[in-house]
Formats: structure tokens, sequence, C-alpha cells
């Protein structure tokens, strides 16, 4: 994968409007919010943005909305209602990771804030999302993500990766008082609805992986920020609002298969050598389990498609682990990888997980 580009003949196919070109000072912060048929989620994150800004120039911003070839006028209405923002408008739809890595492209801040159009910001969030990054070693920086529809639920504070290849959100689905008042701790990555990361190290690590999609390409790209020697933190004080899933239809068997495809290719593609060969039975064990379960729920086909997509991607996974290690070579510290073992918490976490907003929804 080659890394993320900056180049005019990038910024002419991502269709960047005059006004995202202009010399202004670098900021230190740009907030990149891609969407696709968004409009009626924008209003209310924008809003939180402008609305909890802090002032001064040292906390000078911007603001980019990346529009997927949106059929819902979202350009003209962004345009109209806020001039501030800068617009990059992709002429053909492409999923998450494009668009997302078109306005990487487009950033110009020190520090770039991912976040899903179905956010909305909390007072103080930029300022505790961007201190832990006065360490050179961070190069991600997860919030306390609550549910929007119920506030006092966690959606994620951080993600976490087992040794059986099974990415969790930590925290998801428990009172949001159990972890308000946690200390900046470290994690294995920092869930895309809302990361932070530092410009120089997603650039580095080449941005999101297009092949993805979209699900599952934050917790690749937590592994090739590790692999570059890169840490994860946790910032309690940093409060984001995320309506869960409210963009994609999980029952959708396109999308069910796309996970299930990405779990493996993310699985063989990242974990490191030495770590293999104690998972691969949990991670079997995995598999038959996941596969149980979707059979029960008469889900089977596009979870087993899936797999049979990851097995005939067995020479980009090839490539893509020799593309770790050339990372490996060229870290700033020694690559870590806090894999955890997994606990019958995250299972009930996930039983127990919030409800999906299910309005407005689209398919893959």
């Amino acid at each position: 994968m080659e890394p993320v580009s900056t180049s005019e003949e990038d910024r002419q196919l991502s269709g960047l409007n005059s006004k995202a070109s202009r010399p202004d000072p670098v900021p230190l912060c740009s907030i990149v919010i891609p969407t696709y048929n968004g409009r009626a989620f924008l209003e209310t994150c924008l809003n939180s943005i402008f609305r909890n800004l802090p002032a001064g120039r040292t906390w000078a911003t911007e603001i980019i909305v990346v529009d997927d070839a949106s059929t819902d006028d979202t350009v003209k209405w962004v345009a109209a209602h806020y001039p501030p923002v800068r617009l990059v408008c992709r002429p053909r739809n492409g999923g998450f990771c494009a668009a997302a890595n078109a306005g990487l492209s487009a950033a110009r801040g020190h520090f770039i804030q991912l976040l899903n159009n179905d956010t909305e910001v909390t007072p103080g969030w930029i300022e505790a999302g961007l201190a832990p990054f006065a360490d050179p070693t961070v190069g991600s920086v997860a919030p306390l993500v609550l549910v929007r529809s119920d506030p006092g639920r966690v959606d994620s504070a951080g993600d976490a990766y087992t040794l059986a290849g099974w990415p969790t959100k930590r925290g998801h689905g428990q009172p949001a008082a159990d972890w308000t008042e946690r200390p900046l701790e470290d994690v294995f990555a920092a869930s895309g609805s809302s990361a932070f990361y530092r410009a120089e190290a997603i650039r580095q690590v080449g941005g999101f992986d297009p092949l993805l999609g979209s699900y599952y390409e934050d917790v690749d790209l937590g592994f090739r920020l590790r692999w570059a020697g890169y840490r994860s933190v946790f910032n309690s004080r940093c409060r984001v609002l995320h309506e869960i899933s409210a963009t994609y239809d999980h029952a959708h068997p396109a999308l069910q298969r796309r996970i299930a495809r990405n779990a493996e290719l993310v699985f063989w593609s990242n974990l490191p050598a030495r770590h293999l060969a104690a998972a691969i039975l949990p991670h079997a064990a995995l598999l038959i389990t996941q596969g149980g379960w979707r059979m029960a729920r008469l889900r089977f086909i596009p979870f087993f498609l899936g797999k049979i997509d990851a097995v005939r991607s067995a020479r980009s996974i090839h490539t893509r682990r020799k593309l770790r290690a050339d990372l490996a070579r060229s870290s700033i510290a020694p690559a870590h990888f806090p894999l955890r073992l997994g606990s019958f918490r995250d299972v009930l976490d996930h039983l127990r997980r919030p409800r999906e907003h299910s309005a407005r929804k689209h398919t893959p």
C-alpha cells in the first residue's frame, strides 16, 4: 500500500475546492469527517465542533468534510451553511477508507482527528485529545466514546485485540461512570469513529488500507502504528458521543461477507510471527464459535464466503507482512503488541452491547 499522498494529482482527483488549497498558516489539528449521504447527521456533528472549539490561535484548527459522492446534496448544504469548512468532493464512491485517505491527504495539521459523521464532540475534547502527543512516541489517542442515544453507556474506551484475532471495544456497553475517571493508559489502538493521530505517523504507515473498505480498518492501522514503534493511549477526559452503526446496515449479506474477510486479512497480515504459533489454536476455536453462532442465526453463508475471500488474498497477505517488516526496521522504538487473551466479560459486553441505531442506514 502506498503512503498517503499530498500530491497535486491526488488533490485534483479528490475534488479539493479552491478554499481548501489556500496557503493558510499550518493548523495545529485537522478534523476530518468522511461522509456518504450523511447530511442528516452532519448538522449535529458540525454544530458541536464549532460550539466547542477553544478560542485563540494556539488551537488553530481546520475542519474537512470529505464527501464520498453523496446523492443527498451534502456538498451544497455544507457550502451554504458552514463556509469555514473545507470540502473534499470525491467524484465516485469508494468507501470509508478511500474517503478517509482523501481527507488525510488534504489535511495540513500536525495532528488529525478522524470523526464519523454520526458523532458529537463535547467541551474540552480537543484539548484532552491532543495533550498526550507531548510524548513523541504516542501515535494515536483514543477518546472515551459514549453512546449518543444513551450517554450513560460506553461505546469504546479504546480498542483491544485478543490473541485469537478478535478485536474488542474496551468497556463496550458498560456504565460510563466506570470509565470517566480512568487515568491516561496504553491501549492497543484507537477506534476509528473519533481517533486522534499524529499526522507524521499516519503518513509514515500509509493511512488506511483501501482494500478493507470499512470495518477493521482502524485495527489494521493500529497494528501498523505499533509496527512503526508508536503507542496508542486512552484519555478519559476526551469525550465524544457516537450513534452506534447509524450509517451501515449490519444485516446486509455483502457487509457481513466483508467483515468476515477483513477479520482474516487483519489477523494474518499483522500478527507478529512469534505470536502466530500460539494464536493458531485460539483463532481456530474463535472461527468455529463464530461459524456456529452465525449458522444459528442463518447468517453462515456470507461468513463462509468472506473467509474464502481471505484465502484468495494469500498473496496480498504476504505482501502486507513484508511491509510490516519494513516498518519495524525503521521504527522509532521497538514494536510492542499488547495482545490480550480475552475474557468472559468481553463476551458478555458483546452480547449486551447497546442497540444499533437503525435509521437512515445505507448498504455497502
